[in-house]
């Protein structure tokens, strides 16, 4: 996700009130080391949903987890596009 779609996330962040469950999904190519390394930017409480591709290449992910202000989603996502081949919806 390019920076300046973080600004515009951040401008629908603050319409919610906070604390609440928030939603993350990604998108990352089925590869295990992957998926270990956007697991590790969450807390084990977090729920994680996966999905594979018809083709089996790719896998959606949705994460769900309390966030306390939309300063910590901006963050999460930040570090997630960090990692190589993961796309942050």
């Amino acid at each position: 996700m390019e920076l300046h779609n973080f600004d515009t996330l951040r401008e629908h962040l603050v319409n919610i009130s906070w604390p609440s469950v928030y939603m993350f999904k990604f998108i990352a190519p089925a590869e295990n080391r992957i998926f270990a390394l956007l697991h590790d930017l969450f807390p084990h409480q977090a729920e994680f949903t996966n999905r594979h591709s018809a083709g089996g290449k790719y896998v959606s992910i949705t994460v769900k987890e309390v966030m306390m202000n939309p300063d910590e989603v901006i963050d999460r996502y930040q570090k997630a596009s960090a990692i190589e081949g993961v796309i942050v919806l």
